[in-house]
């Protein structure tokens, strides 16, 4: 980093659970308005049920959605579900600041995932086919969808930490047809969300390259 970027602060804010279109609507609004002066941003929230499609998505990936919403979205990848027990994180952060390419950053926010899973004595890690992070038994706990435009991100990761996993059943996962877990399954007892948001927080952060954050206020979706 420059001197310059370094008296920058990185800003996090957590936003409790949050309905997913005023969420994206937020980060889109935020990349529209941000300058080569604005700090990168992490925010740190749960979404209301919802599945979201991206824009390579395909409509057959989507098997039985019932009563939970579909939403289409800008985010790279295919079909994903949202709800309360997963920690959603999304990164807008300046890459040309940052000098990292697109690919960095999704290396960086899956290696953060692989250790943060690591601290729990979790085996776990990418696979070179398609973003995500998967177990040692080839099961998948997070998954990555990005959008970059005007040179910064946004969108970002799920963790899934303890949640009804059945709406999983309703949809093929990002189009592999893979078996979905959590956190929760793993280890016993398990972490809380807010133990595991702070250890995932802390090692996004200096992945990115910041020695210090500021939290933001939880009015930015108000």
């Amino acid at each position: 980093m420059s001197s310059g970027q370094q008296k920058q602060s990185l800003t996090i804010r957590h936003l409790g659970v949050q309905d997913y279109s005023d969420t994206y609507d937020a980060m889109k609004a935020f990349v529209e308005r941000r300058n080569k002066d604005s700090c990168d941003e992490i925010w740190f929230l749960e979404h209301n049920p919802v599945f979201t499609q991206g824009q390579a998505g395909k409509a057959d990936h989507v098997l039985s959605p019932g009563d939970i919403p579909v939403i289409k979205t800008d985010r790279g990848g295919q079909v994903t579900y949202h709800g309360p027990g997963q920690i959603t994180a999304y990164l807008m952060v300046d890459l040309k600041r940052l000098n990292i390419g697109v690919r960095d950053l999704v290396t960086l926010m899956e290696q953060a995932l692989v250790d943060c899973l690591k601290h729990w004595d979790i085996a776990a890690s990418p696979r070179p086919d398609a973003p995500g992070v998967y177990t040692s038994e080839g099961h998948k706990i997070a998954s990555l969808g990005l959008r970059i435009r005007k040179g910064s991100s946004y969108h970002g990761l799920n963790f899934n930490i303890d949640m009804d996993m059945t709406p999983w059943n309703r949809i093929n996962p990002c189009g592999l047809g893979v078996q979905m877990t959590q956190l929760a399954d793993l280890v016993k007892p398990s972490p809380s969300k807010q133990q595991v948001i702070d250890k995932l927080a802390e090692l996004l952060q200096l992945a990115l390259g910041y020695n210090t954050h500021q939290l933001g206020s939880q009015s930015i979706l108000a």
